[in-house]
């Protein structure tokens, strides 16, 4: 779902591009089958001689574990490094972006009480940088994670600029000085329903969760339904994001 999601996204670009799919050689997928990514999916050896204009490194289901217990770390690292002299621009999202802050400025990614989940309010931080232009002043990202990186840590390091923050969601877009790294920690590329099929393939163990709306989803594993607090003090069930 994810590469369709920015493949999808990148095809709105008037410029054509051509995308190549890549995989780790140290990782086994598991929920994906191996005939897909032998067909779709090149290893960093395959390319590692060539020159691309952008990457984009994806999150993964791993950020609980530290970086260097994730077994394609070393990997992960040769790719990062290969990018300095053979991509022009990258795009690092969620976990990508945490692994890429680590790497290249030894950023920290700490853990939080409870998951990140939800769609919550951001403000542009710099509206006349590249990256920012024909955003609204304020925009709404959805976000899904254990983890985070600090504000007071990235303003140490002189080459990074924070372009967007939520006061409930944190950090959320990172530039380098070069505007040639970009770090996401939300998921600015899910579809509409993508946080609802989430939610609701975890929802024996999900938990109820703060809402942009203002109450508490809960899920009846069917659909998701907000519980909205009323002036009256009485509250109301609506559904969110009904899935056929």
């Amino acid at each position: 779902e994810t590469e369709t999601q920015i493949l999808r996204l990148l095809s709105n670009s008037p410029i054509q591009v051509e995308a190549e799919l890549l995989q780790t050689a140290t990782h086994e997928v598991k929920n994906v089958s191996k005939e897909h990514m032998l067909k779709f999916y090149k290893t960093f050896d395959d390319i590692k001689n060539e020159r691309f204009d952008g990457m984009v490194v994806t999150g993964a289901p791993v950020e609980n574990m530290e970086f260097e217990q994730v077994d394609y770390w070393d990997e992960l690292c040769r790719i990062f490094e290969w990018s300095k002299t053979n991509v022009y621009s990258s795009f690092f999202i969620c976990w990508g972006a945490q692994a890429a802050l680590y790497y290249k400025y030894g950023l920290k990614k700490y853990q939080l009480d409870k998951k990140m989940f939800g769609v919550f309010e951001h403000v542009s931080l710099d509206t006349f940088h590249p990256l920012m232009r024909g955003l609204d002043d304020k925009f709404w990202v959805p976000h899904s994670r254990h983890t985070e990186v600090r504000r007071g840590d990235i303003a140490l390091i002189k080459d990074l600029q924070i372009l967007s923050y939520s006061e409930k969601s944190g950090v959320h877009l990172i530039s380098d000085m070069e505007c040639r790294n970009f770090f996401s920690t939300g998921h600015s590329e899910y579809d509409r329903d993508t946080l609802a099929k989430e939610y609701l393939d975890g929802s024996k163990t999900a938990p109820k969760v703060e809402w942009y709306g203002g109450g508490t989803l809960e899920t009846d594993g069917k659909k998701l339904v907000e519980t909205v607090q009323k002036a009256d003090g009485t509250t109301e069930k609506k559904p969110v994001f009904l899935l056929g």
